[in-house]
């Protein structure tokens, strides 16, 4: 567990120095939304793209491990709504709360790090989880939020749903990656050169990007952010490890990518969702960075019980 450990600092020593330089105000905000655009619109997507490139579809999507996550991850998701009812919270509040329990940091956090960690291999398992994390539950949030505020489904909810994924920089990379794989045709030397450039970026911006956004989170409800980060940090590995290994079982290393991105921290982008829709920002911003800090112990532990 220790090497495993070490292996992890670097990358929250990354998370550290950003949040450092932040604090300091050395690193303003207006600079932290910039990285984040950057790493988000252009190193991200590379990243993404390329990886895609080398894949099949086949290759990525697994029905067995596409139905353990997707098990694992509404289970936590309906425990979180449950408690969140049980307070007498609205189905809103329940909805992003549940979102916060649910959706770890795969895109900026999980894909790079666990590449490195656990080979490349984990990248089409990472792959489908996010695309799982963003097509599904991405579009129940907006569902949900929809109806609690209309009182009905329309039809502009799914509009709403598909502008979305268009938009999101992640999904269309990920589709024309997948698009030049079929096409059986290899990248020019030239452009994968220049993905591959662009892509290496992604993991030291989207981390120090990371940290300097945490800077700017307040530690408030901490009774709520706590409950909540607890839910992601050790419920959600906990349900997607029963869905992996007893409900669908996969293969041993599919099993253990799984259940590590399920370990990952809260989405930064659940919290972009909460203030979009005026939903209980404060809590999910300090879920964002209570379950980072603690997420330096979590990661390395569940990994070090899972790798094979």
């Amino acid at each position: 567990m220790l090497a495993i450990f070490l292996k992890t600092v670097p990358f929250f020593a990354l998370i550290g120095l950003g949040y450092g330089a932040a604090r300091i105000r050395f690193f303003p905000e207006a600079a932290t939304a910039a990285l984040t655009k950057f790493v988000f619109y252009f190193a991200l997507s590379a990243m993404l793209f390329r990886f895609s490139a080398s894949l099949s579809i086949s290759a990525i999507f697994d029905a067995r491990l596409a139905a353990a996550y997707l098990a694992g991850t509404l289970a936590v998701y309906l425990v979180a709504t449950g408690v969140a009812f049980l307070r007498r919270q609205d189905l809103q509040t329940a909805a992003i709360e549940a979102q916060t329990a649910s959706i770890g940091n795969t895109g900026f956090l999980g894909l790079p790090m666990l590449a490195l960690l656990l080979g490349e291999a984990a990248v089409a398992p990472i792959i489908l989880m996010l695309s799982i994390d963003l097509i599904v539950f991405a579009s129940l949030l907006v569902i949900l939020v929809t109806v609690a505020r209309e009182g009905r489904m329309s039809l502009g909810i799914f509009a709403t749903i598909g502008a979305g994924l268009v938009k999101n920089p992640m999904i269309v990379s990920i589709v024309a990656g997948l698009a030049v794989s079929s096409s059986g045709q290899s990248l020019p030397t030239v452009v994968d050169e220049f993905v591959t450039l662009l892509g290496n970026a992604a993991t030291p911006c989207a981390l120090f990007a990371i940290g300097a956004s945490l800077a700017s989170k307040s530690a408030e409800r901490l009774a709520v952010s706590g409950w909540l980060s607890f839910a992601k940090l050790v419920l959600h590995p906990l349900f997607v490890a029963g869905g992996v290994y007893l409900l669908f079982p996969v293969p041993p290393f599919q099993a253990a990518v799984a259940v590590a991105t399920a370990a990952l921290p809260v989405a930064g982008n659940v919290y972009m969702l909460a203030q979009h829709y005026g939903i209980a920002p404060q809590r999910v911003s300090a879920a964002i960075l209570i379950s980072t800090a603690f997420s330096i112990l979590t990661v390395s532990t569940v990994i070090a019980l899972v790798n094979p």
